[in-house]
C-alpha cells in the first residue's frame, strides 16, 4: 500500500509560492528584455518580494537565469530522447537528441549564451548550477546510450565521445561568432563535427 505524502506546512507552502513568483517574474523579464538588461530589483518588484528574500532563493542574476532555464532544458532533453528513439543511425540519433536543446538555447540568444557561460563557469556549489550540470550529465548519458545502441561502441568509448559532443554544443552555441547563426545553420555545423568524431 503506497504511503501518502504528508501535505506541506504553511511555511513550506509560502516558500514554494515565493519561488514560483520569482521564477515567473524572472522568466517574463528575461524573455522580454534579456538577462543583461534586467536588474534583481526589477525581478524582486515583479515577484512582490524584497531583494533580500530574492537572494535567499538565488544569490546572483546568473543563478536566477539557471533557475528559469533549467526547466526548459530538461524538457528539451526529454523531447530529444523521444526523437532519438526512432533514429536509424548513430549520427541521426545524436542529432535528434540535441536538436531540441539547440532550439531551446536559441529562444533568446543572449540568454542562451549567458546560460551556457553560467553553467560552464558558475559556482557548482549553488543549487541551480548543480541542477544545470546534472542536465548536462543526463544529456551526455543519453548521447552515450545512442552511441552504444546504434554503433555498438563500448560504454567507455561512447562516454568519451558524448563528452566531445557536449563540448561541440558548448562551443557552437556559446561562441560570439555564432550569435547571428540560424538554428538550421547551427545544426548543420554540429552535424558535420559530430560526424567527424564518430567511428566509420
Amino acid at each position: 500500500m503506497p504511503v501518502a505524502t504528508p501535505p506541506l506546512g504553511r511555511r513550506e507552502r509560502n516558500k514554494q509560492a515565493k519561488l514560483e513568483r520569482i521564477t515567473a517574474a524572472a522568466s517574463e523579464l528575461f524573455e522580454k528584455h534579456g538577462v543583461d538588461e534586467v536588474t534583481t530589483q526589477q525581478i524582486a518588484d515583479a515577484a512582490d518580494i524584497g531583494t533580500g528574500t530574492l537572494f535567499l532563493y538565488a544569490k546572483t542574476k546568473g543563478e536566477l537565469l539557471l533557475l528559469v532555464q533549467n526547466t526548459h532544458y530538461a524538457a528539451a532533453l526529454e523531447r530529444g530522447r523521444a526523437a532519438a528513439a526512432g533514429a536509424a543511425t548513430a549520427l541521426d540519433g545524436v542529432m535528434a537528441l540535441v536538436a531540441p536543446v539547440v532550439e531551446c538555447n536559441r529562444v533568446q540568444v543572449d540568454n542562451g549564451r549567458t546560460y551556457l557561460r553560467e553553467m560552464a563557469f558558475g559556482d557548482p556549489g549553488e543549487p541551480h548550477h548543480a541542477e544545470a550540470l546534472s542536465i548536462v550529465a543526463e544529456t551526455e548519458e543519453a548521447v552515450a546510450s545512442v552511441l552504444t545502441g546504434r554503433s555498438q561502441l563500448p560504454a567507455a568509448e561512447a562516454a568519451t565521445l558524448a563528452r566531445v559532443v557536449s563540448a561541440i554544443l558548448l562551443l557552437e552555441l556559446g561562441a560570439s561568432l555564432n550569435a547571428e547563426s540560424s538554428i538550421p545553420g547551427l545544426l548543420e555545423s554540429i552535424r558535420t563535427q559530430v560526424a567527424a568524431i564518430l567511428p566509420r
